[in-house]
């Protein structure tokens, strides 16, 4: 009954937001709708059809509208500006905060976005096409150029009255940035610094210098990390004369965490990265993105099968050697699966660096030595009861020998790709497995061969 309960009020609102479409009461879905979260409105937007969306976003206010507009997806987005007409399209534009404007731009097809651009007027118009004149994934793309800038000269009066004088347009106040009179970042100051200091105090006497700041063409998951590792509500972007030119902010930073660290799942998975959520993929683009690796794993498995037919002479001298294939290579891929799994974390968190290599493939070697040998154990103890004791030793030697090459490979590989400047997130699970499942072939015959005298 409670379950039933909890889906009825979950059903509400949108049942209620269509019967007031229905009878066209605008102002009480006007009232409705301001008492409710951005996000929520946002949802409840892609939960509707087409014709009952746009009839509710005209009755959100331009600023609430503006807001809204920003949490939805891509493909929502485009589908309600072709319902929207250039009056509305230009208010909705000139009231999205400068760094939504500018995703919104990057995201849509070339002649949507030139078609919004001529909507601005000439100061938005200038923004638009500085911040689209970083590269993609830069933090230029990334920052707002709306912030609070102060002189460390002024006195704490001073800065205060151009809080209030500007505060009301800008991303956020929490952090002031300093500025000297060529607009380069001198130094940061907190709200609460400038309320609970005396007003004759200058402002370069409370000041923080050197400020933490990011350059406008870093990557804009090195700006992420910054904030995570200072701690950061906010950071200044300079670009490389030291000139403040925008900030990003957290909510932004926080949804760039959240998209890589879906790539490195996806990627993980054999997957190239997905642009839009899974719920927006059509079919062609799902196969597209995934039909290239498990194509690739095909050939690997055709690999590994050319590679047992040279060991033919080896399997018909002692079949039972087959029983076991299965288990090793499955066995040796996990591990390095595992190992694999937990080095691209480590990297893409920071808490490993490239030049730390030579410690943890050592640290490596003696862990899987450890695993191996346990693994190799119940192996040799299985083979030695069920076939024979010859078979149950060239089984627990080889799960040894393919653990401890399986999980050295894990390790290695995400610090080579680092080391080339690629994507750690490339030595995926699937590729690991695949080395690993050669590997074992190889490995478990070679050591048949060798122990057998063949």
């Amino acid at each position: 009954m409670n379950r039933l309960n909890k889906r009825k009020i979950q059903r509400d609102p949108l049942t209620e937001i269509r019967e007031l479409i229905a009878k066209r009461d605008w102002s009480s879905l006007k009232e409705l709708l301001t008492k409710r979260p951005v996000a929520d409105i946002a949802d409840l937007l892609s939960d509707l059809d087409k014709p009952e969306r746009v009839l509710l976003f005209r009755c959100l206010p331009r600023t609430l509208g503006a807001e809204v507009f920003a949490y939805l997806e891509t493909t929502d987005q485009d589908s309600l500006l072709k319902e929207l007409t250039d009056e509305e399209t230009r208010s909705l534009i000139q009231n999205l905060a400068p760094d939504d404007r500018t995703a919104l731009l990057s995201e849509l097809p070339a002649e949507v976005t030139q078609k919004l651009l001529t909507l601005l007027d000439p100061e938005e118009l200038k923004e638009a096409r500085e911040l689209l004149g970083y590269p993609e994934e830069s933090v230029g793309r990334l920052m707002t150029p709306d912030y609070v800038s102060l002189r460390p000269d002024w006195t704490v009066s001073q800065a205060m009255e151009e809080i209030r004088r500007t505060a009301q347009s800008r991303e956020t106040i929490n952090v002031l940035y300093v500025t000297d009179a060529a607009s380069r970042l001198v130094g940061v100051v907190s709200l609460r610094q400038i309320v609970l200091s005396r007003p004759g105090e200058k402002v370069r006497g409370i000041m923080r210098s050197p400020a933490i700041s990011i350059s406008a063409f870093e990557d804009r998951e090195k700006a992420a990390k910054l904030m995570e590792r200072y701690d950061l509500l906010a950071l200044p972007v300079v670009d490389s004369q030291g000139v403040l030119v925008g900030i990003v902010t957290a909510d932004d930073v926080l949804e760039v965490a959240q998209e890589e660290t879906t790539e490195d799942f996806h990627k993980g998975a054999g997957i190239s990265p997905l642009k839009v959520s899974l719920k927006e993929a059509t079919a062609q683009l799902l196969y597209k993105n995934r039909v290239t690796w498990l194509l690739g794993l095909v050939l690997v498995y055709l690999l590994s099968g050319n590679i047992i037919s040279l060991f033919e002479g080896t399997i018909a001298k002692m079949v039972p050697l087959v029983f076991f294939l299965p288990l090793l290579i499955d066995s040796a891929g996990n591990a390095g699966a595992q190992s694999a799994t937990l080095m691209v974390r480590a990297l893409a968190t920071g808490d490993v660096k490239a030049r730390d290599w030579a410690r943890v493939v050592l640290r490596e070697v003696a862990l899987a030595l450890a695993l191996g040998a346990i693994m190799g154990a119940i192996v040799w103890g299985v083979a030695a009861l069920q076939v024979s004791a010859q078979v149950g030793i060239i089984a627990g030697i080889s799960m040894v020998l393919v653990v401890l090459a399986s999980c050295v490979i894990g390790v290695a590989i995400p610090f080579i790709l680092s080391k080339l400047g690629w994507d750690p997130a490339a030595a995926s699970s699937p590729l690991v497995t695949s080395v690993a499942d050669i590997l074992g072939v190889i490995v478990y015959f070679s050591v048949a061969r060798w122990w057998l005298g063949i």
